[in-house]
């Protein structure tokens, strides 16, 4: 019964996590437009830094730690397959593509523009494509 707990919260965890890394690049995308100093920009400065802390960081989190009991309640180190270490590789860059996402939220905060539009559109599509290779290790167990 407690994995399934774990399981449900730990789904619950990944979907917040994962709305915020599909958002924030495009907030970013928005934000870039805005002139700077407006109040339009400040809008987003706020949105964008809400969404990562009381959104998105906490979902990561509880991500982790809810994850790794999961593999620590199934055994799963016991007995680890390739599909977990391309699972956990997929996570890590999440987490690092979360990170460097943070860093563009703290350019933004101090009136920079560190990339254009178009390179926020683009990024956009980072997280799907790291959500399929870890569904599809988690779920099919393919290797």
């Amino acid at each position: 019964m407690a994995y399934l707990w774990l399981k449900a919260f730990h789904i619950i965890a990944v979907t917040a996590w994962m709305a915020g890394l599909f958002y924030l690049p495009r907030l970013m995308v928005y934000h870039r437009r805005t002139v700077l100093g407006g109040e339009t920009s400040e809008v987003f400065k706020i949105m964008e830094r809400r969404l990562l802390e009381a959104i998105m960081y906490p979902a990561m989190i509880l991500s982790w730690v809810l994850g790794l009991a999961l593999i620590l309640v199934t055994d799963a180190f016991a007995n680890i397959g390739l599909w977990l270490v391309v699972k956990l590789i997929g996570v890590v860059a999440m987490t690092f593509f979360h990170l460097w996402l943070a860093g563009f939220v703290k350019a933004f905060g101090n009136d920079e523009r560190p990339r254009d539009e178009r390179f926020f559109r683009m990024i956009n599509e980072i997280p799907t494509v790291l959500l399929i290779v870890i569904v599809i290790m988690a779920v099919v167990k393919p290797l």
